[in-house]
């Protein structure tokens, strides 16, 4: 029994270090290097976080989805910022959705029914927009 408890302790030491809830405002890259997404408070609610489009690497073309909104999660819950929805602009579909960090990514979870049963895209953070969006929001 003992040893089961240290071995407990131990893994609390390694556990991964889920971030609070300001650490994801900012501009991140997508998995794939084709979008930034800026995620900063909803204009409305203001409470909210949303993601939208701010480079795309198809800008001009009609694949462009530049200011595209990609993401609406009303409350932080459980370490991440949740219920609301995550869209697929290559799909043009929304899911539901659990946006997270965890050190310097940021997991996009997009799922129908569960959140076990979904698929999680990892971004990274980035310092600047690349040239290329006619019109740029900022973070």
């Amino acid at each position: 029994m003992r040893a089961i408890a240290m071995m407990m302790l131990s893994c609390a030491w390694v556990a991964p270090a889920w971030a609070a809830p300001d650490t994801v405002p900012g501009l991140w890259l997508s998995a794939d290097k084709a979008a930034v997404i800026a995620f900063k408070a909803c204009p409305e609610p203001k409470d909210a976080l949303c993601g939208i489009i701010v480079w795309d690497k198809d800008a001009g073309t009609a694949d462009d989805a530049c200011g595209v909104m990609i993401a609406k999660l009303h409350s932080w819950q459980d370490d991440a910022w949740r219920n609301g929805w995550v869209h697929d602009p290559r799909t043009r579909k929304n899911y539901k959705g659990v946006v997270r960090t965890k050190n310097d990514t940021l997991l996009v979870r997009a799922y129908i029914g569960s959140e076990l049963l979904g698929e999680t895209e990892i971004m990274t953070r980035v310092a600047s927009i690349p040239a290329g969006c006619k019109s740029r929001e900022t973070p």
